[in-house]
């Protein structure tokens, strides 16, 4: 017999607004202590200094992770000008200043070049892996690395505000594996001007606004509550961007079993990923093909 799980078997989403000054993991941490929940995820890492929308899953809702950390995302930072950091952010050393402060007009006609689909190189304190070390681990011993450049969709970048010389607002919607502090570097250097993020919050992440969000200190005020379950969103919230094919009770049945099942006509095409629905829970995600659902994920639980 296996070894029974500590913690409360309570599946869901939940949206946090995550303060500056932690860590993702360690927002994520606090959470599943306060619902003492036997698993918890989060999809796509924030900066310790950034805010606004860290999604959490509970449980079964961990299943369905990977489809929001692929979803778009949306961001609001202020960029510092005049100045680059070993960090790109606030965080780090000065490494060179610049007195050139490029207008409104130059900082516009500079945005196209970081849109659609761009390369963009990490920044040197990042978690990307470097001959299977972190690159933040590497950094902070004192060594530069090369660091190759990887490929990011970015669908928008605009112009926000310029409440002075020395700062400029944006918005960023990009795909998944984006650094809003490379942009920041990139976008000083292409004005000849640096510049690195003084400020980044998260606006929206797939299916989750920041209007949806609680802060945390909402959440460990309720801690062991069982009322704190009412602001968990149910685990087809993360599956938002796929389409849902109703099914049979034998087609469910069978999908829970790991096999292929029949599910409604709906709007998916051969080969799509999909989920499957009974009587408006979550079933299972995986293939379609020709009226089957052929699962790669099975859901043990339904909404909570």
């Amino acid at each position: 017999m296996g070894r029974r799980k500590k913690g409360r078997a309570v599946s869901g989403w939940l949206v946090i607004d995550k303060p500056a000054g932690m860590s993702s993991n360690a927002v994520v941490n606090k959470v599943r202590w306060a619902f003492d929940a036997q698993k918890a995820g989060h999809a796509g890492t924030l900066d310790p200094e950034a805010t606004g929308v860290l999604a959490i899953a509970l449980g079964e809702a961990t299943k369905t992770v990977p489809f929001v950390t692929d979803a778009l995302k949306a961001y609001e930072f202020i960029v510092r000008l005049g100045q680059a950091t070993n960090t790109d952010d606030q965080e780090g050393e000065v490494i060179a200043t610049s007195d050139a402060r490029p207008s409104d007009d130059e900082i516009r006609a500079a945005l196209p070049d970081f849109e659609g689909d761009i390369l963009q190189v990490p920044p040197q304190f990042s978690a990307v892996k470097i001959d299977g070390e972190r690159a933040y681990a590497r950094a902070r011993a004192g060594e530069e690395m090369e660091i190759a450049a990887r490929p990011l969709y970015v669908d928008s970048l605009r112009f926000v505000a310029r409440p002075d010389a020395d700062h400029v607002t944006l918005e960023m919607v990009c795909g998944k594996g984006g650094y809003v502090r490379s942009v920041a570097r990139d976008l000083g250097a292409a004005l000849g001007c640096h510049g690195h993020v003084r400020e980044l919050r998260r606006i929206w992440s797939g299916p989750f606004e920041v209007t949806d969000a609680t802060p945390l200190d909402a959440i460990e005020a309720q801690a062991k509550d069982p009322a704190l379950d009412a602001h968990l969103m149910p685990l087809e919230t993360g599956l938002a961007d796929l389409p849902e094919l109703p099914c049979t009770p034998e087609g469910a049945t069978r999908m829970r079993n790991g096999n292929p099942g029949m599910v409604r006509a709906a709007e998916a095409e051969y080969g799509d990923t999909a989920w499957a629905s009974y009587q408006g829970q979550a079933v299972a995600v995986g293939t379609y093909r020709a009226g089957e659902l052929h699962p790669s994920r099975v859901f043990l639980h339904g909404a909570s």
